[in-house]
């Protein structure tokens, strides 16, 4: 991808760090690899990333280590601390950097969860923000007194309604008749600062909040879902969406959709960012980075990861198989009961049959064993190549509006952010399109967004 001229005033790129928990990114077994369990892997991470100048650091929630055929999955990393706990310890030691958590939903309840984030975004100066998830397995939901799982369609409107008592919460100290002394929390005129009650369809709740209105008003909401629902329901409530639509075609596409979506809300064009996930390997050169992205691969790809993979598709046992072999003869079992509960991944193939199809032409064509094929339909880096490289492709894009930044992911924590730090980000600093210094204190400011008590349009939607 080339740069272009562009008749429009370029666009700042927003950059953000996730540090990668319970997943196949991450290659737990390179000898650079930390803990992801210790504190200091999550404190150089961030404070990489506020060294880069980064929007804000993203952790993803685990609430139960994941399992595959009735057993634990050990094959990649497992476990991660609470992640309120992190966020508060690393608001200790950063000053601007903006600290995001997923918090579900499905198994939490709307005081508990207000309460969290207002006193983090209190903790943190104004630097809290909060990945409004569903959860769509019963494997999960073992662990709560509710316990299963609810159809799509009751996820979203419990998130819907989850969301918006939240506001009612964060928003119950809200105006002028509401007075309380922010230092001390303690009320100056009125005795009902913190009252709220709500009574809906999940939600049946009536009382004080507890926590003075915090400094941005209610934390960020950023939204994950890529359904026709979870579009909606960023369209109608988030701030930013986290996409996994990394290319040129696929991110203006769902750029233009998400973004079409915000008027009927009464929105406006800016008032929700599109953020994709992305992966990236540098090198001195684009051919040395891209050796280096084939080793990684095969590092995140060990024979019983491809196994494992496959039977995401299959939903067989396929233990039997050589991962070095070609790929089964027999069919996918379309049946319910999978064999990856518990594992997200298997709700990407929503035709099995057609994709095993798809993957045995492929895998004849290029002669491909099993874990070749999973090596090369998955796990591919979105960008590779030398940091003048990655920063043209990168600033292209969000030129392009096929985002308005990256969540960047790297393979290797919690040191595996330095190297584009020290070398890409500079290159956009150059460019004009990334900042130098935070102009703000808050996640809001960095990501350009309104405060809602100055948006009536917010407080309206909210309430």
């Amino acid at each position: 991808m080339s740069s272009k001229k562009h008749d429009k005033p370029l666009k700042q790129v927003h950059l953000a760090a996730h540090f990668p928990g319970v997943n196949n990114t991450t290659v737990w077994s390179d000898p650079e690899a930390g803990s992801h369990i210790e504190f200091s892997s999550f404190a150089h991470l961030a404070r990489t990333a506020e060294r880069a100048k980064f929007d804000f650091l993203f952790l993803a929630e685990g609430l139960r280590l994941r399992e595959q055929g009735g057993e634990i999955y050990d094959l990649d990393v497992v476990g991660r601390p609470d992640t309120f706990t992190v966020l508060t310890a690393l608001a200790a030691v950063t000053e601007r950097l903006g600290l995001t958590g997923t918090i579900n939903s499905t198994f939490n309840e709307p005081y508990e969860v207000a309460r969290q984030f207002a006193s983090l975004d209190h903790l943190s100066d104004g630097r809290a923000a909060w990945n409004v998830v569903t959860s769509w397995d019963a494997f999960t939901g073992e662990n709560f007194r509710r316990g299963g799982f609810l159809p799509q369609e009751e996820r979203y409107s419990r998130a819907k309604e989850f969301l918006a008592t939240a506001h009612e919460l964060f928003d119950s100290w809200l105006g002028d008749e509401i007075a309380a002394d922010q230092r001390t929390g303690t009320f100056l005129r009125d005795a009902q600062a913190g009252a709220f009650a709500h009574q809906g369809q999940h939600f049946d709740i009536q009382g004080q909040f507890n926590v003075p209105r915090s400094p941005q008003g209610r934390p960020v909401i950023f939204q994950a879902g890529d359904s026709d629902e979870g579009r909606e329901f960023a369209a109608a409530s988030a701030d930013a969406i986290f996409s996994r639509h990394a290319t040129l075609k696929e991110g203006q596409t769902f750029y233009a959709d998400v973004k079409g979506r915000l008027a009927r809300y009464g929105r406006g064009h800016d008032q929700l960012l599109i953020l994709p996930a992305a992966t990236f390997v540098l090198g001195d050169t684009d051919a040395e980075a891209q050796e280096l992205a084939r080793e990684v691969r095969r590092q995140q790809v060990s024979g019983a990861t491809a196994i494992k993979h496959l039977e995401f598709v299959w939903n067989r046992d396929l233990s039997a198989y050589d991962p070095e072999g070609p790929l089964p003869d027999i069919d996918p079992d379309p049946g319910e009961h999978t064999v990856a509960r518990g594992r997200a991944q298997v709700r990407m193939y929503r035709d099995p049959l057609a994709t095993a199809r798809e993957w045995r032409e492929r895998a004849t064509a290029n002669n491909w064993s099993i874990r070749d094929l999973v090596i090369e339909t998955g796990n591919r880096q979105t960008f590779v190549g030398a940091p003048a490289t990655v920063a043209e492709t990168i600033n292209d894009l969000v030129q392009a509006d096929a985002s308005d930044g990256f969540i960047l992911v790297p393979h290797v924590t919690p040191g595996g952010l330095d190297a584009f730090a020290d070398t890409v980000v500079p290159l956009l600093q150059e460019r004009g399109v990334h900042r130098t210094e935070y102009e703000g204190t808050t996640l809001r400011d960095h990501l350009g967004l309104t405060h809602p008590d100055a948006d009536p349009r917010a407080v309206r939607a909210a309430s």
